[in-house]
């Protein structure tokens, strides 16, 4: 992994006065603007707003990033929210490639069975609103950018990633001259609003004054101001909105005749899931019940279960492989783009691959079918897990899928967390906001929208900023 610290952008270069100057500013600036996350040490922080705020964990800097390689992420959201749509329509394709997953994996099986469910009753969702972010490294050998995930559901952290534009701008514009730097190279990011105008938009659609949006959020949630900065913006659309727990819905909701769901008497348009990505969010069978409520009633999903399966690690491997794209999408040059981002990806039933991954266990990373920090497999831990799985002889290998390790440039970068400043060595993720709705055979929304660069330090593998692996960065195009 080579070295790659240059110039202007070596903030360890930077005097320890200038640094704690700029800390300083940096902490009374996500203070006075919200770029918070409830404090872990302050038990109620989690479930009451105001109580045991901290400062989100950020870099002081913005993380140099090629314009080249930014437009050609920005390029590539709508061509994906495209995707998403196209294949959560076809049941048939979701169903044999989650074959073997499904036995292997609880979690995908029962979201497999409410699919299949919807398909029994006929559901048809008309208005589709999908809010996704597709992320991405910079491989340093190969100089090309590849495509980590796409997450179809909770995509985290538009309206905290905006902010921490503004605040690099900030920093820039007070210190830029000493730092060599031009804060008009920091790319604009509207995620919050983009975000806040699809949910509205979708509202709309449902067409129904009275109803209100409903965020379904975990009982404990940390990052509840990320998820509170997009419905404080639509007071400016006249939109109630309210949260509940998957609990909660099952306790208080109903379906009314025409459809509707009904939770504690109001009627719900759109619903935002902001939780259910993970099987911590299904403890019983409550939660499960309050899914499938959901899934039948006539509000708007985001996501529904069809656009929630696209998202698995395995339709991501099943997608990259030869001529799959073209099942989908009929624009050669989208395909094209789309092939050029793919990493490596592999199913555990690819024999070469897994003898490969046991003796080289450093160029793969082994991933579950799991949303959210902290799920995947490195190292020597890829060749224990795989050499386990080979001697239990079981179906259990297809819980996972085989992907590249990309090897992104390092950086020196100075992390801001809990109120301290260090100079550390830093990998970073670039996550690109889409957008997208549609109402029958009308496109109303297909965007990109914003972006979240997450900056990790380069010893450890994980990058979720929620899970603590890594904090929230913003680009510098160079």
């Amino acid at each position: 992994m080579s070295q790659h610290i240059y110039g202007i952008f070596d903030y360890h270069r930077l005097h320890q006065q200038f640094l704690h100057t700029i800390a300083y500013d940096a902490l009374v600036w996500t203070s006075l603007h919200g770029l918070l996350v409830g404090d872990k040490s302050v038990q109620r922080s989690g479930s009451v707003p105001g109580v045991g705020l901290v400062h989100a964990p950020v870099a002081l800097f913005p993380t140099p990033f090629p314009e080249n390689h930014w437009r050609e992420a920005c390029e590539l959201a709508p061509i994906f929210n495209e995707l998403v749509d196209r294949v959560s329509l076809d049941a048939t394709f979701l169903h044999d490639s989650l074959s073997r997953t499904k036995k292997a994996d609880e979690f995908t099986s029962r979201l497999l069975d409410i699919h299949s469910m919807m398909i029994q009753i006929n559901k048809k969702e008309e208005i589709r609103l999908g809010l996704h972010r597709s992320d991405y490294m910079l491989d340093e050998k190969t100089k090309s950018l590849l495509q980590v995930e796409l997450n179809t559901i909770a995509s985290s952290f538009a309206s905290l990633s905006n902010l921490v534009t503004e605040l690099h701008r900030y920093i820039l514009s007070c210190h830029g001259k000493l730092l060599e730097l031009d804060s008009k190279r920091i790319p604009a990011n509207d995620a919050v609003n983009q975000y806040a105008d699809a949910l509205a938009k979708a509202w709309s659609e449902y067409n129904n004054p009275r109803a209100v949006i409903m965020i379904v959020v975990q009982a404990e949630e940390r990052n509840m101001y990320d998820q509170h900065f997009v419905s404080a913006l639509y007071n400016t659309h006249n939109i109630t909105t309210i949260r509940k727990t998957l609990t909660e819905v099952d306790q208080e909701g109903e379906i009314l005749p025409d459809g509707t769901l009904s939770v504690d008497g109001e009627a719900i348009s759109v619903i935002y899931f902001r939780a259910g990505y993970t099987p911590d969010d299904y403890p019983s069978e409550s939660e499960w019940r309050a899914r499938l409520l959901m899934e039948q009633s006539s509000a708007v999903k985001c996501p529904s279960i069809s656009y929630h399966l696209v998202g698995t690690k395995k339709i991501q491997q099943e997608l990259a492989k030869p001529g799959v794209l073209e099942r989908f999408l009929d624009n050669k040059d989208d395909i094209a783009k789309l092939r050029k981002c793919f990493a490596g990806l592999w199913s555990l039933d690819d024999s070469n691959i897994v003898r490969k991954a046991i003796e080289r266990p450093e160029l793969f990373v082994m991933k579950p079918q799991r949303e959210g920090g902290g799920n995947n497999i490195y190292g020597d831990d890829v060749r224990e897990t795989l050499l386990k799985l080979q001697k239990a002889d079981s179906q259990e290998d297809a819980a996972y899928i085989l992907m590249q390790r990309i090897f992104p440039s390092i950086s020196a970068t100075v992390l801001l967390r809990n109120g301290c400043w260090h100079k550390d060595h830093a990998i970073s993720e670039l996550g690109i906001f889409g957008t997208y709705l549609r109402n029958k055979n009308k496109v109303i929304m297909n965007e990109q929208s914003g972006y979240l660069m997450r900056t990790k330090v380069s010893s450890s593998d994980e990058g979720g900023v929620a899970a603590g692996f890594a904090v929230l960065d913003s680009v510098y195009l160079t």
